[in-house]
């Protein structure tokens, strides 16, 4: 019943499979509680129901960690944007979703020679003197290929795999289903906004899958990068590139996992890790459009410490009201004001319904604990976590940007540690948050939020009376409604409405069985057959509807 809205012939086999992928790893009753075994029944397809046997000795998290990883590349590219919510999961959860890795077989040359030809108007050797058909890389998404320029000059080709975006789109409307349905269905589901973290899914994706997105979004980090940043972001070349074609220069360094590379290089770790951070924190926190996935892979050292900067399919955008927003939880924090960190997170999380007193004494907790540490001494990682603990436990869900922002800083801190065991995020980023406050605060920036407040207030006074004259209006034509939606309300119209129900089954169910004794009890000629057929039709029916009943009373029973 709750699946009949998935009409679509051509989801039924993958919801058969995503089915089938639950149950394996012991989800069963998940496919039970949200209809997907009745619709799969209705469909013709048949579950074969089984205890999920290999998945008894694992971990919850890591449960959904294999499912994620069975079901494929969309699912796979869903645990990783979930390993950025650490304002939802706790830090079991992030482990296992962190783990996720992109396992995709290459794609056969000749498929992917007939796509290029297509994007670039020409076959791939009359564009390039050199082009290998042996990839790179190869994810879920793209594959990588060497190419040489006819100049000299070594590109990769970064080729969107073909097909790939009505498979995606299907998986996507799934998902969009799902969790529409698990949020209506499994009540203790809601806190962690199933709905919200697709559609922020979805987006991601949708601009991850576009890679003349992806070529811009390089370009305006490279045009915001101070000339002595250190940071190489590589050059695209346009003439080439388009939705399905990224095509840029080949940077050949350390990768950013190979320490012992660096070590080897003579290379001075200490400062990379502290140019690398300075770069990003001044991309986030100064430009407010940064790099939202700086790990290991998205990295290479060159000579003289510089750092080249690869895929930019994922960042992260800050306004600058939201940075303002960031000025000002620092500067509560700072001057140890809870009721200004609580007001910024209820605005954060769009003010949910939670004990403000409580969250406020949890607050002052987490002032007290961290006041009077200076910004050098601080751990990062730490702190973050502390906060984040508190967001769940009181189910403040972040805004996707600043949850990118978060899972930055912690995966900076971490790739700096690896690179420096001594590195010290906070102590780093102190300068640049101390900068940001500075000029939070300072006269100009004061004065032009003030004018910018005043002319907002006078612009609404000037629309008062225009508004206040449209209302009234409306009043005389009859046409203002007010409209009460209360939620508590909703469950209490089904409730009675199911009643009602019952109580009219009842009813037609006791005048079956009266109507049908009467007509037993006429007297009747003994050829005529009608009048006793009728009675005993009466009292099947009567029979069949008290048996629903009591099934459902039942029933109702249970569930309540």
């Amino acid at each position: 019943m709750l699946w009949q809205a998935i009409s679509a012939a051509r989801d039924l086999g993958r919801l058969q499979e995503i089915a089938v992928v639950l149950i394996r790893y012991g989800f069963g009753d998940v496919v039970q509680r949200i209809g997907m075994a009745g619709a799969l029944e209705k469909a013709g397809k048949v579950l074969h129901w089984g205890s999920g046997e290999e998945s008894v000795r694992m971990r919850t998290p890591e449960r959904l960690r294999r499912v994620l990883e069975d079901l494929g590349p969309t699912f796979v590219k869903l645990g990783q944007v979930l390993a950025t919510r650490v304002d939802v999961f706790g830090p079991e959860w992030l482990e296992e979703f962190s783990r996720l890795q992109e396992k995709a077989p290459p794609v056969e040359w000749d498929e992917l020679r007939a796509q290029l030809t297509e994007d670039l108007g020409r076959p791939p050797e009359e564009v390039f003197t050199e082009v290998d058909d042996e990839p790179l890389a190869a994810a879920s998404l793209a594959q990588v290929h060497r190419a040489r320029l006819a100049d000299g000059r070594q590109v990769v080709l970064k080729v969107r795999r073909p097909g790939i975006r009505p498979t995606i789109e299907a998986d996507l409307r799934l998902l969009r289903r799902l969790a529409d349905i698990v949020e209506s269905e499994a009540p203790e589901m809601r806190q962690y906004r199933p709905s919200e973290i697709v559609k922020q899914f979805s987006r991601s994706l949708s601009r991850e899958l576009d890679f003349a997105a992806e070529c811009r979004n390089a370009e305006r980090i490279n045009a915001q990068l101070n000339p002595d940043s250190g940071i190489v972001v590589p050059e695209v070349f346009w003439e080439y590139s388009g939705e399905r074609l990224n095509v840029q220069r080949l940077i050949e360094g350390i990768a950013g996992s190979d320490i012992d590379g660096v070590e080897a290089a003579g290379l001075d770790r200490h400062r990379i890790a502290r140019r690398g951070t300075h770069a990003i924190l001044s991309m986030i926190l100064d430009h407010g459009f940064f790099h939202a996935d700086p790990h290991p892979g998205n990295v290479k050292f060159l000579p003289e410490e510089r750092i080249a900067l690869l895929d930019f399919g994922m960042v992260g955008r800050l306004s600058q009201t939201r940075r303002h927003e960031v000025a000002d939880l620092l500067h509560g924090l700072i001057d140890r004001d809870p009721d200004r960190v609580v007001r910024i997170l209820l605005v954060w999380s769009r003010d949910t319904d939670t004990d403000t007193d409580q969250l406020e004494e949890d607050i002052v907790d987490f002032i007290e604990q961290y006041h009077g540490v200076p910004l050098e001494h601080l751990d990062m990682s730490a702190m973050i976590g502390d906060m984040t603990r508190v967001l769940r436990r009181h189910h403040l869900i972040l805004p996707a940007d600043l949850v990118l922002m978060l899972k930055a800083f912690i995966t900076l801190e971490g790739m700096g540690r690896s690179l420096d065991p001594e590195f010290d995020m906070a102590s780093e980023a102190a300068p640049v948050i101390r900068g940001v406050l500075k000029r939070h605060y300072s006269p100009s920036r004061v004065a032009e939020r003030l004018q910018k407040n005043l002319m907002d207030t006078l612009r609404v006074v000037g629309a008062l009376p225009e508004d206040l004259s449209r209302l009234l209006r409306m009043a005389r034509r009859g046409r203002v409604e007010v409209h009460i939606d209360i939620n508590s309300l909703r469950e209490v119209a089904a409730r009675l409405d199911k009643a009602a129900s019952r109580l009219t089954l009842g009813i037609v169910t006791a005048a079956l069985i009266i109507g049908s004794a009467i007509t037993l009890n006429v007297q009747y000629d003994p050829n005529d057959t009608g009048l006793p057929l009728l009675g005993t039709i009466g009292f099947a029916g009567a029979a069949i509807g008290g048996i629903w009943l009591l099934i459902s009373i039942w029933k109702s029973g249970r569930d309540d």
